[in-house]
């Protein structure tokens, strides 16, 4: 499958990538996550897995009622 891709397409899919890990890092970071970094990390190397996980886990601990 690279190997038939055109220089212009892996550039795109490398654009892409990088706009999904700098919008996780960014978000993960905004809501104080201590580990925003590796958020952008994962997503950039596996999307499909890493960001739904991660908004998963974003969308559970905001609804979980506060104990104060």
């Amino acid at each position: 499958m690279l190997e038939e891709m055109t220089l212009a397409q892996f550039l795109i899919a490398i654009a892409v990538a990088a706009a999904i890990s700098m919008g996780t890092f960014a978000h993960a970071d905004r809501h104080g996550s201590a580990h925003a970094t590796a958020w952008g990390i994962g997503a950039f190397l596996a999307a499909g897995i890493v960001v739904p996980i991660y908004f998963g886990r974003y969308w559970l601990r905001k609804r979980r009622p506060r104990d104060e």
